[in-house]
């Protein structure tokens, strides 16, 4: 195996600049430069990324933390980054914190030892002290973590009224609201919003607090609509919890659309697959995560980024679980 004494003695150098050469880490003139680049080539050597990891604290590898990696929303997420992060010549490394805080407490510690670069994170906690003293760029995803971070998310609140509109203009009498869980950021601001716009409306409302899980979500949609017969829109927090009253309203026997509507928040690619396709309010996920990646990589590489809270847009995409009729 060709080692960097070998490269040093084919190019008549040290191995000191051979070092500063391979790692960018220090002046080489010219001359020396072409001479070490000729022995690389010639001798195909190939820098151990262990090694220089270990010299230059720098291993072009990026931490994504997710919580659930069974709901489709986060490997979009990922898809994004991935792509994004590998045109940059970083490395994605995935990890699901299955929204334990000890699992992702865990997975900091030990990327961190591994000289990551950086973390982008979709963390499941409100306050995540252990975020606040670490010493590598970390970019917040979907939901913030505190001021000094950078955050990229939607416009939850907005989309949740907007979700809220369509049911109430499609002349639903009493409507079931899919609160996400209490200590999420966005299920906050989505209840926020979905209250703007049912608060005066002198409609009858239920909240009912539900996980962004399929089968929990199925589990408490079916209980409801079998207590309170009269509920003719839902309006719930997540895709996946939408596809879970989507099913229960099926076990039971209630007609979607026409005696039951019913609106998701997210777009993810599942809602286009089901029968009926679901209506949502479509995050435009594949941008969420593009912007993060950026902006962790411009923080790795000490460029200066003002701008800490970036807010992406939503979109009403109308389908066949509520009557209304696309413009």
């Amino acid at each position: 195996m060709t080692t960097i004494r070998d490269v040093a003695k084919k190019a008549g150098v040290s191995v000191a600049t051979v070092s500063r050469y391979l790692n960018d880490s220090g002046y080489v003139s010219g001359d020396a430069a072409k001479a070490v680049a000729a022995a690389v080539k010639e001798l195909k050597y190939e820098l151990n990324p262990v090694a220089r990891s270990l010299n230059t604290k720098k291993t072009n590898l990026i931490g994504l933390i997710v919580p659930d990696i069974t709901n489709p929303f986060f490997p979009e997420l990922a898809r994004a980054v991935e792509d994004v992060a590998l045109t940059y010549g970083y490395t994605v490394i995935l990890c699901n914190s299955d929204e334990n805080p000890e699992k992702e407490k865990n997975y900091l510690e030990t990327l961190k030892k591994k000289y990551i670069d950086g973390f982008i994170v979709t963390s499941n906690q409100l306050d995540a002290p252990h975020y606040a003293n670490m010493a590598l760029p970390i970019v917040a995803l979907d939901r913030a973590i505190n001021e000094h971070i950078p955050t990229v998310a939607s416009n939850n609140r907005e989309g949740a009224a907007m979700g809220t509109r369509v049911l109430l203009e499609q002349g639903c009498k009493r409507i079931l609201f899919l609160r996400g869980p209490e200590e999420l950021n966005p299920a906050n601001d989505r209840y926020e919003g979905f209250m703007d716009a049912i608060r005066n409306s002198g409609v009858e409302y239920d909240v009912v607090v539900c996980p962004f899980h399929f089968a929990d979500s199925e589990k408490i949609v079916d209980r409801v609509l079998r207590e309170q017969k009269n509920i003719d829109g839902i309006f719930a927090s997540s895709d996946v919890s939408a596809a879970g009253a989507l099913k229960a309203a099926a076990k039971l026997g209630i007609a979607v659309p026409d005696e039951l509507q019913i609106v998701g928040f997210d777009g993810i690619a599942m809602g286009e697959m089901l029968t009926p396709g679901l209506t949502t309010v479509a995050q435009d996920v594949y941008k969420m995560g593009a912007i993060a990646t950026r902006v962790l990589i411009k923080r790795i590489e000490n460029q200066v980024e003002e701008q800490h809270f970036f807010e992406v847009p939503v979109q009403l995409k109308i389908r066949g679980t509520t009557r209304s009729v696309e413009k």
